[in-house]
Order: C-alpha cells, then sequence, then structure tokens
C-alpha cells in the first residue's frame, strides 16, 4: 500500500489556525496575539478553536485572567515552533540574496553597563556604513531567549551553555576589585579575601534576585565569596558610581573600571587573587545560511571593540614589565 502523503495530509489543519495558535502560545492572551498578528481578536480565537476541532484535542486553559497551554497544546507547541522558525529564517534569506545589499531589522540584546559603554556607541559607525539595517538595543540581565524575544545577537559575559548557539569571543572578561583613593585613605584595603569581612563592600544584585558572589581564584582554584554588603544595587553603572564615590569596595567587569584606573580614580586590589578570564562574547543562533544582516554587524561589532583599550592587566613587553594599571 502506497504510504500517505504528508503535504496532502497537512492541509487537513488549516495553517492559519497554527500561527493563530503560536501567536497566543507565545503572547500569553488572545488580545496580544491579536495585536501582533494585526487581525481582531475574534478571528484569532475562531482560528485557534477550528484548530481544536480539527486536532480533536482542547490547547488552551481559558478563564477572563489567564490563558494557558493544556498538556496537548504544550506537545503541539514544541512541535510546530521549530518548523516555523525555520520557515521565517527561509523567507529572511531569500529576501536579503534577492534584494542585494545587507537590509531589515536588527534585534541586539546586551547586559545594561555593556551595552551603555560599548554597544551603544559603535550603532552610529554601523548605520552609517549600512543604511538600510535599523537596530533595536535591549539591554537586560537575563540570558537572552533568541526564539521568544527574536533575538538576533546577543552581548553576554561568558559563554553560553547551548550547542544551538554561536559565541564568537570579542574580548577578555577581567574581573577586577578596586576601590577609590579616597576610601583607601580612610580605611585601607584588604590585603587577602578575608579581610573583606572588615571592609565596606558594594555589591550586585543578579537578575534572578541573588546578591552576586565575588569571583576569586586562590591555588590555582576558582573560589566564590559572599561579601557583606554595605550597598547593594541591580545595575553595575551605579555599582561604579558608589565605588567612585568612595563608599566602598566592589568587584567590577574590567571593561568598566579600566579608565578610571588608568585616570587613578580608582585603585585595584587583591590583584594576587583575580578570577580566571572567561571572556565577552557576541552570540546568535546558529545558521547554515547566516542573515547578512547578523553577518555584517558581528563582523562590525567584533572588529570595532577590539581596537578599544579596555584591559587593566599588567603587561609583558621586550623591554620588561609594563603597568597599564594600578594595583595594591
Amino acid at each position: 500500500m502506497r504510504a500517505a502523503d504528508p503535504f496532502a495530509g497537512s492541509f487537513a489543519v488549516g495553517y492559519v489556525g497554527v500561527i493563530a495558535f503560536l501567536a497566543v502560545a507565545d503572547a500569553g492572551s488572545f488580545s496580544r496575539a491579536a495585536d501582533r498578528l494585526g487581525i481582531g481578536r475574534s478571528a484569532v480565537s475562531r482560528n485557534v478553536r477550528k484548530l481544536e476541532n480539527q486536532l480533536g484535542a482542547r490547547l488552551f486553559h481559558r478563564t477572563t485572567r489567564n490563558t494557558s497551554l493544556t498538556p496537548e497544546g504544550e506537545l503541539f507547541y514544541e512541535n510546530c515552533r521549530p518548523g516555523l522558525e525555520y520557515i521565517a529564517r527561509a523567507l529572511d534569506d531569500m529576501h536579503e540574496l534577492r534584494n542585494g545589499p545587507p537590509k531589515g531589522h536588527l534585534r541586539i540584546q546586551s547586559t545594561p553597563a555593556f551595552g551603555r559603554k560599548i554597544v551603544a556607541p559603535l550603532l552610529p559607525r554601523f548605520h552609517a556604513r549600512f543604511p538600510d539595517i535599523t537596530t533595536e538595543l535591549l539591554l537586560s540581565e537575563q540570558a537572552p531567549d533568541f526564539a521568544a524575544d527574536r533575538i538576533d545577537v546577543a552581548f553576554r559575559d561568558g559563554r553560553l551553555e547551548d550547542s544551538d548557539i554561536v559565541a564568537r569571543r570579542i574580548i577578555s572578561m577581567q574581573t577586577i576589585t578596586c576601590a577609590s583613593p579616597s576610601y583607601m585613605a580612610a580605611h585601607g584595603l584588604p590585603p587577602d579575601i578575608e579581610a573583606l569581612e572588615r571592609h565596606r563592600c558594594i555589591a550586585f544584585r543578579a537578575a534572578s534576585g541573588r546578591i552576586r558572589n565575588w569571583e576569586f581564584k586562590m591555588a590555582g582554584h576558582a573560589v566564590r565569596h559572599q561579601v557583606a554588603a554595605l550597598h547593594v544595587f541591580n545595575d553595575m553603572d551605579l555599582v561604579l558610581q558608589a565605588t567612585l564615590a568612595g563608599q566602598g569596595i566592589a568587584q567590577l567587569p574590567g571593561y568598566l573600571a579600566c579608565e578610571a584606573i588608568r585616570s587613578g580614580r580608582l585603585v585595584a586590589c587583591l590583584s594576587q587573587f583575580t578570577p580566571d578570564d572567561e571572556g565577552h562574547y557576541l552570540c546568535y543562533l546558529s545558521r547554515k545560511h547566516l542573515p547578512a544582516r547578523i553577518r555584517v554587524f558581528a563582523d562590525h561589532a567584533i572588529d570595532e571593540i577590539r581596537t578599544l583599550d579596555l584591559a587593566c592587566v599588567t603587561t609583558q613587553s621586550q623591554a620588561g614589565t609594563v603597568r597599564r594599571c594600578r594595583y595594591i
């Protein structure tokens, strides 16, 4: 017997209903899905209901306040979503191939501090080179959800543990423990990690809600240390400002601290316990045919960022040791 034709069979289920279903599942409501699709809420509801009748399964739990997937809906969503993403990528790729120079919209995500200091300043030169590409920069401490948030490129500290993500290393990620000269004059600086208990510390609250531990390296092993913080901020720029104001000791990313260290507005300490470099990465979804707008932005961003002087390390030259920042 001849096997059933998968294409003919698929037309028994309306594709319009599948699109409506995926939009509701992503948006979490029929109203938001209707806005995203540019059609009325009743049309979305009608298409989803027709799909449920065709499948013989209820896909959503509906109440006046909440819309959530049923177990059958979750299974159907997981099976459908990858196919829709491949179709969208194919359309994007063919559109760019057909229309010549890179164009389209680029959604970029970065951690707030790195985005403000490093990513945003490189956008004007990128727009000058590629005027047909529009950009949207989103600042968030949350790890990017490339599919759900339609993120094209993300800048992250440390490599993402995801085999579907391409992570291109841009620059080193240094972690510097430092304080202002005024704080050092008033309170001194800790000679070792245990001495931090006697100092005023400024901590960072991560997107998870937890205060981030400080990282060090002792006897070749990574060490995480929880400080008793006098001040806590959920924005790394505010941690930097409080440190510059002499309010305490902080652990800062090198790209934020390096300029202040070189100018003498900050001094580094505990350098003998500096943790290993994990790197700053530019990340995007793995694709066999990368859209031109992503490819040209990735190349531009990496080239531009690598020209910046963001190092806060003691480097070696043929003439001997050259100190590029002040360590105590």
